[in-house]
């Protein structure tokens, strides 16, 4: 399952995102999204789990849920086109 996770307060590294995800299951990937030209987080990110009932729950835990004192928005990801 690809989970989007956006409104991540702009210190938050992958490492971090991924330790945080890793209490709900297997994690095959963590990719914060970076700004091209500034080098900086654009405070959103995308994380895949390997099992779609792991990625069920961490959606339904974690979505609003404060991290980094920022309430998250977890969702899974729509397609890109």
């Amino acid at each position: 399952m690809n989970i989007y996770v956006g409104n991540l307060s702009y210190r938050v590294k992958e490492s971090d995102l991924q330790q945080v995800m890793e209490d709900y299951g297997t994690v095959t990937s963590v990719k914060v999204i970076m700004d091209r030209e500034t080098g900086k987080s654009k405070g959103f990110g995308f994380i895949e789990m390997a099992n779609d009932e792991e990625g069920a729950k961490a959606i339904a835990e974690l979505n609003g849920a404060d991290f980094e004192g920022r309430p998250l928005v977890v969702k899974e990801a729509r397609p890109k086109f």
